[in-house]
């Protein structure tokens, strides 16, 4: 399957693209925070970004998931700083520290194609929700200089629709997150109080735009919607009723339910969730994603 972007390159649509995600820098609107600041002039929000593009590493990525995998890994592009404030959060030196440096959209566009010539399977952007204008604009120079290999958009879950209809057609594969059904906990972990029927309405797009997770013949994937769920102790993600939410989207989602929790960062400041999962918590996960006629994606343990 061709990737998604060529046809806008080719039609020059993507230009159009790139200065609409540009001009939203003047009064940052990019995500649903829309802190308003002028990042074009160095001003900086919740993400502590400015309109300077900011790496932490790249890289082929051997542990995502397999059908990112396939044989020569996933081409991992890690951004600097997120839009979320997860206190457990597992990369926090890249997201809450800001660790990386800054490089160019010629840069970025040259390390995808970097990682296109070791033979990885596509280009997997972490957390790129803040970053989207340059990743545009990179995607279109890599392209031009024969990048073609799905591109995947690695998130939180915590995004624009607008933003997101302005990627439509750039995107082949949707990775979201969907962290907490319940807002007191989307606040107390990540700032977010909103973030549950905020990331309903982007999955929704996400799903509009690439529908359910396609494979090529070696089993990898090329297009569609892979979303991400982690499992947490005492259940305070509320995993029931976002499985309910992502059976109703489509059964045939492809939902990895993560078993990975650790309290990393600063989880030992809450009692709660400073522990591992026990089994008995994900089987129950799974069980229920079961019931609900889920069956892509998840491990049966």
């Amino acid at each position: 399957m061709r990737p998604a972007y060529l046809e806008l390159c080719e039609s020059g649509e993507i230009e159009t693209r790139i200065k609409e995600l540009y001009a939203m820098l003047s009064d940052c609107e990019l995500c649903p925070r829309r802190c308003g600041v002028n990042r074009l002039k160095g001003e900086v929000g919740f993400c502590r970004s400015s309109a300077k593009l900011k790496v932490a590493s790249a890289h082929p990525h051997f542990g995502e998931e397999d059908v990112l995998v396939g044989t020569h890994g996933s081409g991992t592009i890690f951004l600097s700083n997120c839009n979320l404030g997860c206190v457990f959060c597992q990369n926090y030196d890249i997201s809450h520290l800001g660790v990386g440096y800054e490089v160019s959209e010629a840069e970025l566009a040259e390390m995808m194609l970097e990682l296109q010539r070791l033979g990885c399977h596509n280009i997997n952007f972490v957390t790129p929700t803040h970053f989207t204008p340059q990743i545009v604009a990179a995607i279109k120079i890599a392209a031009e200089r024969g990048l073609r290999v799905p591109i995947v958009y690695n998130c939180g879950g915590y995004e624009s629709v607008q933003t997101l209809r302005l990627l439509e057609g750039i995107i082949d594969i949707y990775m979201p997150d969907i962290k907490y059904s319940r807002a007191e906990s989307a606040e107390k972990y990540s700032k977010a109080r909103d973030y549950f029927e905020v990331c309903k309405s982007a999955v929704r797009e996400m799903h509009r735009q690439v529908g359910d997770l396609v494979t090529d013949e070696r089993g990898i994937a090329v297009r569609g919607l892979l979303i991400r769920h982690l499992v947490m102790p005492n259940d305070v993600a509320g995993s029931e009723e976002i499985l309910r939410f992502v059976a109703e989207l489509s059964k045939n989602t492809y939902i990895n339910i993560m078993f990975q929790y650790r309290p990393m960062f600063k989880a030992h400041e809450y009692e709660e969730i400073n522990r591992t999962v026990k089994i008995s918590e994900y089987r129950k996960v799974v069980e229920t994603a079961v019931k609900l006629g889920l069956w892509r994606g998840f491990e049966r343990i």
